[in-house]
């Protein structure tokens, strides 16, 4: 089952942009953008999920194998967490902590989706799990659950060597 984030994020934030909770950096849109656009020499893997989300759990062990095998690479993996704002502290801090989350984690706390769901990709409904893959020489947007062997493959086929 996959949800709509648009649906779903419909309160006004209980937390500033520039709070921290447990470590996570919370932004607004206007201050996360810039991480949708880096052209370096690095290989972003940008993945949208919220801990109620079970494709988004299933996901993650894959993505921090990403994470830990391109370690020594130029590859980032950024989580950008989706969770109510009010329940961070009881959802977003045990499920990392449980789960031994090593990848950066971002909470995007926007609260208008129907504005950046389409500056993160025009072709996005909202749907999560929701991975953006991206460098100076690809950019392709998955709106669905990915796993392991195409992530491997997307990054053996595109990171930069250097």
């Amino acid at each position: 089952m996959r949800f709509n984030i648009s649906v779903i994020i419909i309160s006004l934030s209980l937390l500033s942009a520039s709070d921290h909770l447990a470590g996570f950096q919370i932004l607004n849109f206007k201050e996360f953008e810039h991480h949708l656009h880096q052209y370096n020499d690095t290989t972003y893997i940008i993945n949208f999920w919220a801990t109620w989300c079970l494709p988004c759990r299933k996901e993650l062990p894959d993505l921090e194998r990403i994470n830990t095998e391109y370690r020594d690479q130029k590859v980032k993996v950024l989580l950008v967490n989706l969770d109510f704002p009010d329940q961070l502290s009881k959802s977003l801090v045990p499920f990392v902590q449980q789960n031994n989350i090593q990848s950066e984690i971002i909470v995007l706390d926007d609260p208008d989706s129907n504005f950046w769901i389409n500056r993160v990709d025009s072709s996005w409904n909202g749907n999560i799990p929701a991975t953006l893959v991206y460098n100076q020489h690809y950019r392709e947007f998955f709106p669905e659950l990915l796993n392991y062997g195409l992530l491997d493959s997307i990054l053996k086929l595109n990171t930069i060597k250097q």
